[in-house]
């Protein structure tokens, strides 16, 4: 399960890191690849699975808190909402503490890598944009959990689903 909790805050870091080509809505992330501390975790798929296999109260507690990140599972990954607001103010939502800062390094029409730093974790990555409805993100993190370090690796791959988030809430 924390491998699952590593993966969504992994995916919601992607999430507006590529605000501006693309369009607000519903998007789904996928995960490609995905390594912790060099080993390599199980797949979106067999970690949506796992969730299903949670004695329910345990999956509503664990979709609770994916809600209030503004985050679901559903098809074949994690479902996030991007409001225009969001899109338009090329911010990373990561996070409401002050301390985070985040910084596109480098922007064209087609690529953006960025990074970000926060208290307990920071990172780097790369957005590549098929198009306003398609992108890829490699996202490596450091986060410092129980006073260890902790890397991951990442790649997602994002789609636009719609406009309509229905009872999603964008992400604050």
């Amino acid at each position: 399960m924390r491998a699952s909790l590593c993966l969504a805050s992994a995916l919601l870091f992607t999430a507006a890191a590529q605000a501006a080509p693309i369009l607000p809505g519903l998007w789904e992330f996928t995960s490609q690849d995905l390594q912790v501390d060099g080993q390599q975790m199980p797949g979106m798929q067999a970690m949506l699975e796992q969730l299903q296999n949670l004695p329910p109260e345990q999956r509503q507690m664990m979709e609770g808190m994916l809600a209030q990140q503004g985050m679901q599972l559903g098809g074949q990954g994690m479902r996030i909402c991007l409001s225009q607001a969001q899109v338009a103010a090329e911010k990373l939502p990561f996070s409401d503490d002050p301390a985070c800062t985040q910084r596109i390094t480098e922007r064209s029409d087609t690529r953006w890598t960025f990074s970000f730093e926060c208290p307990d974790a920071r990172g780097q990555g790369e957005t590549r944009f098929v198009s306003e409805r398609e992108f890829v993100t490699r996202l490596e993190t450091e986060q410092r959990a129980e006073g260890m370090p902790r890397n991951t690796q990442l790649e997602s791959r994002a789609r636009w689903l719609g406009e309509d988030c229905g009872s999603l809430r964008p992400a604050r």
